[in-house]
């Protein structure tokens, strides 16, 4: 007989980054094409090429020449180098990189950790940037948006976005906004845009 009481969690996603992989993990299969539009130190652009697998392809870009080195470093200790394309510039110029259509996307937004907090992602290139993406991306697919709104900057960079993605028609598709509201100092927010039809 089982043992009675409360099943052990296998993951808390106690934060938006985690939300943001549950939701893209529950959506990307092999063989799908993505983007990481800020790659920072790597993470999710490891995290997506995993997902994607030796057919998939990841395009990942960062502004600062040295999030894309330390991700290229992330990606040839895990093996996993030739299924991504780095591309030093900013999110906003996607669409003079990419052609092909998008399974999804993560945008990870502020500042790199550990470098010059006052270089920062901005409303005007983030939205851009996800206005491209929006075109880009198939039916079916998924952007995730992670906020920092502690720093200088960050809570006017949600608002805007989300004041611009309240707009879209929601016959085609669906916007949620994800916080965390029993954490204390600006935990990150996630906005998720999902296209349901093209």
């Amino acid at each position: 007989m089982a043992e009675m009481g409360s099943p052990s969690l296998k993951i808390t996603y106690k934060n938006a980054v985690l939300f943001s992989h549950l939701f893209m993990q529950n959506l990307i299969c092999q063989g799908d094409t993505v983007l990481d539009a800020t790659c920072g130190n790597g993470n999710d652009t490891l995290f997506l090429a995993d997902l994607v697998g030796d057919t998939g392809k990841v395009y990942a870009f960062d502004i600062q020449l040295v999030a894309i080195n330390n991700t290229k470093e992330k990606l040839l200790n895990n093996l996993v180098a030739e299924r991504v394309k780095l591309i030093h510039d900013t999110h906003e110029s996607i669409d003079y990189y990419i052609d092909d259509q998008l399974d999804g996307a993560m945008f990870n937004l502020g500042y790199l950790p550990n470098t010059d907090t006052d270089l920062i992602t901005l409303p005007s290139s983030t939205l851009s940037a996800i206005q491209k993406t929006l075109i880009l991306l198939k039916e079916g697919g998924l952007i995730t948006i992670v906020f920092y709104t502690g720093h200088f900057g960050g809570l006017k960079e949600l608002e805007v976005v989300e004041a611009n993605l309240s707009s879209l028609d929601q016959n085609e598709w669906v916007v949620s906004h994800h916080k965390f509201i029993n954490q204390i100092n600006h935990p990150p927010q996630l906005i998720t845009i999902q296209r349901i039809r093209r």
